[in-house]
C-alpha cells in the first residue's frame, strides 16, 4: 500500500503544479493567463470614440511533453483561459471583433521555453443576410485587414 500511497502523491503534486501553471490561484493569476492578459493590452487597437479592439484568437504553444499531459486530462483547459480573457475584457471595456478562441498546440521540436503565445484579431464570420434584407453595419469594411 505504501508504494500507491506514495505514487498517489507524486501525481497529485504533479497535477497541482501543472494546473497552477496555467491556472490562477485564488488571487494570483498563472503565469499563462497572466501573458494573455497581457497579449490584449499590448494589442489594443482604438478603432473609434469608447472602442477598444483586442486580440480575440489565441494560440499557445507548449513543450510538447505539456500539451501531451494536458491533452490527456479529464478538465478541458481552454474554457477556463477564454472565461479569464472575457473577464479581463470586460472589467477594462474592450471588445472583440469575434469570439475569443484558445488554441493549445505543440511548440515545434526546437523550442526551449514553457510556453508561447500568440495572438491576433480575427473577425466573426459573417452570416449569410436572405435576398432584400439590408442591414446597418458600423467599423471597417469587410475584408478590412487590422495589422498585427
Amino acid at each position: 500500500m505504501g508504494f500507491l500511497e506514495s505514487g498517489e502523491r507524486v501525481m497529485e503534486r504533479w497535477t497541482t503544479n501543472l494546473w497552477g501553471f496555467l491556472l490562477p490561484a485564488k488571487q494570483e493569476r498563472g503565469e499563462a493567463v497572466a501573458m494573455l492578459l497581457r497579449q490584449c493590452d499590448d494589442n489594443a487597437l482604438i478603432v473609434g470614440r469608447q472602442r477598444v479592439v483586442v486580440p480575440n484568437a489565441f494560440v499557445i504553444e507548449l513543450l510538447p511533453e505539456i500539451h501531451q499531459q494536458l491533452s490527456e486530462s479529464a478538465l478541458p483547459v481552454e474554457p477556463v483561459l477564454v472565461n479569464q480573457v472575457r473577464r479581463h475584457a470586460a472589467e477594462q471595456g474592450y471588445t472583440f471583433a469575434g469570439p475569443v478562441v484558445v488554441d493549445l498546440r505543440p511548440a515545434p521540436g526546437d523550442a526551449t521555453l514553457r510556453f508561447h503565445i500568440h495572438s491576433r484579431i480575427t473577425p466573426a464570420e459573417e452570416q449569410p443576410q436572405p435576398m432584400g434584407a439590408h442591414t446597418l453595419t458600423s467599423g471597417p469594411a469587410p475584408g478590412a485587414t487590422f495589422p498585427g
